[in-house]
């Protein structure tokens, strides 16, 4: 059985409203203990009131220490977790976190940074946008959204040492400002890192365009929220063998991998529950897995040596997990 991972005891410290629909929490440590350190692209798993845990960016400087600072959309399609942000969670409420992860860093040594936000996916590239001022690394940011008054931090970025390098880009403004996705990559310079985070929508016309532009994956850096809807109608059912003991799972065509080990009495780390935080990542020592993630790249698709079981299943009538 896997150890169960450890978490923090934070409390909110201050609860504010950035935006239309759109929240931040300031978190300090609930016993006045040091918070551990964090990179810019970081995440912490919330766990919430009503039993759900949720990943979301840390968006306050890195070198900003004693305090996390998140924000939060309230999604209309929530599975819960905004819900429970925006209306559960108070000044003062004492909620349980993850350490820090990062599977979204900024790459080292890159010659230019460009860093394209859709929405709320601006969180993490306000860390990035401080850690590359304070390292002095050249770098812009735009950020798209439906309208002025749904764009959060726009005072923080006014006053931002940075505001200069910011372009805010509204899809109810005239067309003049919007953003042209394919001309801002042509125009970038060589060897530029893209960073990009979003809805699904905004994410895939980003990445896509890269990679018609011809643009290698190794300079590619995305963080998805949420994932496309699945199909999952022909879903049928398929072994889980847990190498290290040899105990044979049944996943059943209604569950999940995730969900068939966990009943199994396997306790594996999970977040978002639809592969995009990769929390749950598996190693696979044989079988071929149906990849249906978000979060790993083609390559490491490709190489099918592991797998997302909170969404992923198989193509192959078992999969050998390294467990």
């Amino acid at each position: 059985m896997t150890a169960q991972a450890p978490t923090l005891a934070v409390r909110v410290a201050r609860k504010r409203v950035e935006a239309r629909d759109i929240c931040s929490l300031e978190l300090v440590s609930a016993d006045g203990s040091a918070l551990p350190a964090f990179s810019a692209g970081a995440h912490i798993d919330v766990h919430l009131p009503g039993g759900l845990t949720r990943p979301y960016s840390l968006c306050n400087a890195p070198t900003d220490t004693g305090r996390y600072v998140i924000s939060v959309l309230r999604d209309a399609n929530s599975r819960g977790g905004s819900v429970a942000v925006h209306e559960a969670v108070t000044d003062g409420s004492l909620l349980q976190i993850s350490p820090p992860k990062n599977h979204f860093p900024l790459a080292d040594q890159a010659p230019h940074h460009l860093l394209l936000a859709g929405g709320i996916g601006i969180t993490p590239l306000l860390a990035m946008a401080e850690t590359l001022t304070t390292r002095g690394e050249p770098f812009e940011l735009h950020h798209c959204t439906r309208a002025r008054e749904r764009t959060a931090f726009m005072e923080r970025i006014a006053a931002a040492p940075y505001a200069a390098r910011v372009s805010h880009h509204f899809d109810d403004g005239a067309p003049g400002q919007q953003l042209d996705i394919a001309a801002t990559l042509q125009a970038a310079a060589p060897g530029t890192h893209l960073y990009v985070c979003g809805p699904q929508g905004f994410m895939d016309a980003v990445l896509g365009t890269a990679r018609q532009q011809g643009w290698p994956e190794a300079r590619l850096h995305f963080e998805f929220f949420s994932a496309a809807p699945v199909d999952t109608s022909s879903d049928g059912s398929f072994e889980l063998e847990i190498a290290s003991s040899g105990q044979v799972i049944t996943v059943k065509p209604e569950q999940t991998a995730l969900q068939a080990l966990q009943a199994a009495g396997l306790d594996i780390p999970m977040s978002c529950e639809q592969g995009v935080c990769g929390t749950c990542l598996t190693g696979v020592k044989s079988g071929t897995p149906e990849h249906r993630d978000q979060y790993l790249t083609p390559e490491e698709r490709a190489a099918n040596d592991q797998f997302l079981p909170c969404c992923s299943r198989a193509k192959s009538p078992r999969l050998v997990l390294d467990l």
